[in-house]
C-alpha cells in the first residue's frame, strides 16, 4: 500500500508455516507485540491486533497453494496498521479468495457474518475474514498476483477516533 511505513516482516516456506497450527498464534502474538510498543495502551492494542492477525493467519494456514514462500508484513499508515499476507496459490486457493473478496463487498456484511457465526453445522470457511472485517472494521483487499501468488491486505484502526 502506498504511504505505508514498514514495521516488521516474517517470511518462511509455506510448508514450514502450514506444518503446525500453533504457528498462527505464535506469529500473531510476536508481531503484535513488536508493533504495539508506542500505542496509548500497548497491551490492549497488542491483544486486539494479535486476535485480528491470528484470524488472517488461520485463513492462510487453511487456504494456500502447495509450495512457495509465505510472508506476513505489518506496516503503519497514519493511525492504522496494515497487515499484508503474501502466499502461494493454486486454482482452488484462488477460487476460495475470490469468493471471499466478493462476500466482503456485500452491503450487509454484519448480517452475513452473524449468519455464518451462528449457523449450525460445518463452520463457514470465510468466517475468519468476515470476523476481521466486521469486528475490527478492517478494510480487506485480496489481489491475485503473477506467478501463482496472492496478496491479502487488511487495514485496521484499533485506537483513536476511527476505532
Amino acid at each position: 500500500m502506498s504511504g505505508t511505513k514498514p514495521l516488521v516482516e516474517i517470511s518462511m516456506g509455506i510448508e514450514a508455516f502450514a506444518s503446525e497450527w500453533l504457528h498462527c498464534d505464535r506469529i500473531s502474538s510476536y508481531l503484535a507485540r513488536m508493533v504495539s510498543h508506542n500505542r496509548t495502551d500497548s497491551l490492549l492494542y497488542a491483544n486486539l491486533l494479535s486476535s485480528a492477525l491470528n484470524e488472517l493467519l488461520e485463513t492462510a494456514f487453511a487456504h494456500h497453494g502447495p509450495e512457495g514462500n509465505f510472508s506476513c508484513r505489518v506496516s503503519r499508515l497514519g493511525d492504522s496498521d496494515v497487515i499484508e499476507l503474501d502466499l502461494p496459490c493454486d486454482d482452488m486457493t484462488l477460487a476460495f479468495y475470490r469468493d471471499a473478496a466478493q462476500r466482503l463487498t456485500q452491503p450487509d456484511l454484519a448480517g452475513i457474518y452473524h449468519s455464518a457465526l451462528f449457523s449450525p453445522g460445518k463452520p463457514d470457511p470465510h468466517l475468519g475474514l468476515l470476523e476481521v472485517a466486521v469486528d475490527y472494521r478492517a478494510r480487506i483487499a485480496i489481489v491475485a498476483e503473477k506467478g501463482n501468488r496472492l496478496k491479502l491486505a487488511a487495514e485496521l484502526t484499533l485506537e483513536g477516533a476511527a476505532a
